[in-house]
């Protein structure tokens, strides 16, 4: 190399070791500034949590022994049939008073509602995790002891949205498209 280019060599290299030099303590103290943010919203959203009100209406058993069933003032009885990865469990289910039933013939998702004509349940048509979602939601009638299948729905976030003197709607969304299904009691 000649004079000239190793002059310009060692001037750039200078200034580039200046830079790095000056803008270091500003990069560090951005990365610490980064990371203490970080740490007060993981702290916050902890605190917040906790001060969430506790919910009856989404209990999971996990467990291999018959507990009794959310939401079923006393009736029904759940024991894990299978827990399918990352995605809900299902259920076997049956009376609690040990009356034999039609429950004990099907597996079912852990949703259950009580309304005036029964118990509405969603159950499962496999639990094959390919073929999954796929249930019917049903009208279970304790006191005939009967399993009435009011709809198909192929995905597992779906409420019952409203209620009309013989109609319930119910409103699913699967992530990417949502809809609504009215059926007759």
């Amino acid at each position: 190399m000649n004079k000239i280019s190793i002059i310009f060599h060692h001037i750039f290299r200078y200034i580039w070791n200046g830079l790095f030099v000056i803008s270091y303590p500003v990069l560090a103290t951005f990365g610490l500034l980064f990371v203490g943010v970080t740490y007060v919203f993981s702290a916050l959203s902890k605190l917040l949590t906790r001060l969430r009100p506790e919910s009856n209406e989404t209990e999971e058993v996990y467990d291999g022994s018959w507990k009794i069933l959310p939401n079923t003032n006393n009736l029904i009885e759940a024991k894990v049939h299978k827990q399918i990865m990352f995605g809900p469990a299902c259920f076997q289910l049956r009376r609690k008073d040990g009356v034999p039933s039609v429950l004990e013939d099907h597996i079912f998702g852990g949703k259950v509602k009580f309304i005036e004509e029964g118990v509405l349940l969603e159950k499962w048509r496999t639990t094959d995790s390919k073929d999954l979602p796929d249930f019917d939601i049903c009208l279970y009638d304790p006191d005939s002891d009967k399993l009435n299948a009011l709809t198909n729905i192929k995905c597992f976030d779906w409420h019952l949205s409203e209620r009309e003197e013989n109609e319930l709607m119910f409103k699913w969304f699967d992530g990417t498209q949502g809809g609504e299904v009215k059926v007759a009691l």
